[in-house]
């Protein structure tokens, strides 16, 4: 799945429940590319619940190991993404939901939900069954996924989602002044990971990318290493390639058509690349994973966006 972006470039997250501006799933890390997921924002605030299996989750270029029976608390407007470096397979929950689900009143949303939403000693939180207030949200989190399809569920999930809430704004740190600059760093990289998405497609230089985010070019090199972990050019092929896979699954263009339809100077650096990634050709791949009649095995890559976590 590749990520959809709104005006401001965070990501429309697709629903399972749109008039709920709600999203749970139950996911696999081997249903992403080398098992890892692309890194991503958006509005929403995330949750992530480990059922089986191990991951590792990237907020922000801290990274968190997370295993049965622990999760993690993603706030808004973060970059984030989990993933395997020896590619093992972990199952797991994955919940957001946007604030405004919170926001029935206007006092509510100033005086409950704005003040953890801009909390920038707050971008993440890891999760643990052994601390209470931790296991409740853990809990929650299974209870809702356990509600779906059940009468008038909405109603116990946003039930839920309060209940959540008061655990994470009671227990929040609070914000040390010197945040404000990393804050600032982070807008930066939005926009510059934003400009890639939105102009993935055309001829981009480390010149390009470093101005729409007001950096040098070193600097811009810094923020990509440190946060997502790779850098701008390698981020930017990765992209490519993930909205190649796209193309595969969705029309019936060929692989030259589609190598320049993402960006590629060639048919041959496209396959190449494309091998060295996922260790066969684009055309090998599309027969594997992408046949009518294997939908369900396809490769679905949605977020990498490492973690200023606690």
């Amino acid at each position: 799945m590749i990520l959809d972006l709104n005006e401001d470039h965070s990501e429309n997250v697709p629903y399972s429940y749109p008039g709920h501006f709600l999203f749970i799933e139950e996911d696999r890390l081997s249903q992403y590319p080398q098992y890892t997921a692309l890194s991503h924002w958006h509005d929403d605030v995330e949750f992530i619940a480990v059922l089986s299996g191990e991951m590792s989750y990237n907020i922000n270029g801290r990274v968190t190991a997370l295993h049965p029976g622990e999760g993690m608390f993603v706030n808004s407007r973060q970059f984030h993404y989990g993933f395997s470096r020896e590619q093992k397979e972990c199952v797991f929950l994955c919940i957001l939901f946007h604030p405004m689900l919170l926001c029935c009143t206007s006092a509510m949303e100033q005086a409950y939900v704005a003040p953890v939403l801009s909390n920038t000693a707050f971008p993440c939180w890891p999760l643990h069954a052994a601390i209470p207030w931790e296991n409740k949200i853990l809990q929650a989190l299974a209870q809702m996924y356990g509600l779906l399809g059940q009468p008038a569920f909405p109603l116990l999930i946003q039930s839920l989602s309060f209940q959540i809430w008061h655990e994470l704004y009671t227990h929040a740190p609070k914000a040390p002044p010197a945040a404000a600059r990393s804050t600032l760093q982070l807008s930066s990289l939005r926009e510059m990971v934003s400009y890639i998405h939105e102009h993935h497609a055309e001829k981009i230089s480390l010149e390009d990318i470093a101005a729409v985010g007001n950096v040098c070019k070193s600097k811009c090199c810094s923020l990509f290493r440190t946060c997502l972990g790779q850098t701008p050019v390698s981020y930017l092929i990765r992209y490519r390639l993930e909205k190649s896979i796209e193309l595969m699954a969705a029309t019936d263009m060929n692989i030259t058509q589609i190598s320049y339809e993402v960006g590629f100077s060639g048919t041959s650096y496209f396959s190449e690349t494309f091998h060295k990634h996922f260790g066969c050709s684009p055309m090998r791949y599309r027969e594997r994973h992408l046949h009518p009649r294997a939908k369900d095995e396809t490769v679905r890559p949605r977020s990498p966006e490492h973690p200023e976590c606690v």
